[in-house]
């Protein structure tokens, strides 16, 4: 499933195409065809995000509510589009670009005061300017549940996926099993800190990249990550492989219904010391 950066980036692209000009949409599979017969030859007027929910608004006619889920893709495309597959839920075009949806989770046309709704079930995005940690620290503080677990409720931070939840515990020296309200308030300030500097490098450049200069493969003189999911990394992905620290084994296990990945080493117990070489 994409993390946030990944949404916020696609509102950014459909606002360079399509913001303020009035579009075509249609729905070539057919699951959407009502909504977009309402929408064509409407302007896309907005584009907001918020964690994994892409919204995109049109005229006075509602917010179309997109979010991909574990299969959906967004893919764009210059010039005349090409006949759509049956698979394309959504396609959004003008006479320069276009848009193709397909399997997404959520395609639905809503209204201003349901889309208020899912923001206010959602917890703080760090890729939201004005959003509040402090909401975040309230819940986590309070919480017997693992700071690995929270990171991925979206209701307490919206966005933070599987990669960005291993790396910025590695990142801080946080063992992954800590009780949320074992964690210090100057902890959580430093987590959300980096949260927002990770994710947006990781808007800007497409990829999340979470190693320091001196962890890059030209600095240590290591071979390059390969990887589909692409980007540096100290442990996403990296289980039974050295920690680039400390050498240390990378392991792995499940949690909160996916994969985590830590250093043992480097993400002792006491949880509280960043890791700079």
């Amino acid at each position: 499933m994409p993390e946030g950066h990944t949404i916020h980036r696609l509102a950014e692209d459909h606002l360079d195409r399509f913001a303020g000009r009035r579009v075509r949409v249609s729905s070539p599979q057919g699951r959407f065809s009502g909504s977009a017969a309402l929408l064509d030859g409407s302007v896309l007027d907005g584009v907001d995000a918020h964690g994994k929910h892409l919204f995109l608004g049109f005229d006075r006619d509602g917010w179309v509510h997109i979010h991909l889920g574990l299969f959906g893709k967004l893919g764009f495309g210059a010039a005349t589009a090409p006949p759509a597959t049956d698979t394309v839920r959504l396609r959004i075009a003008n006479d320069d670009h276009y848009a193709d949806l397909r399997g997404p989770t959520t395609c639905a046309l809503i209204t201003e005061a349901e889309k208020q709704a899912i923001h206010d079930r959602l917890g703080p995005d760090p890729l939201r300017r004005n959003d509040d940690p402090g909401k975040a620290w309230q819940r986590i503080s309070r919480s017997r549940t693992t700071i690995a677990a929270l990171l991925m409720d979206q209701k307490v931070i919206a966005g933070v996926g599987n990669v960005y939840r291993a790396e910025v515990l590695f990142r801080h020296g946080i063992d992954p099993y800590l009780p949320g309200k074992d964690l210090t308030e100057k902890a959580w300030d430093a987590i959300w800190a980096d949260l927002v500097a990770l994710m947006r490098e990781g808007v800007r450049n497409n990829r999340i990249d979470t190693v320091r200069p001196e962890h890059t493969p030209e600095a240590m003189g290591r071979p390059p990550r390969v990887d589909d999911h692409g980007g540096e990394v100290y442990v996403y992905r990296r289980a039974n492989m050295p920690c680039h620290i400390c050498g240390g084994e990378i392991r792995t296990a499940g949690l909160a219904a996916r994969n985590l990945f830590w250093c043992p080493s480097c993400q002792g117990t006491s949880g509280h010391v960043e890791i700079h070489a």
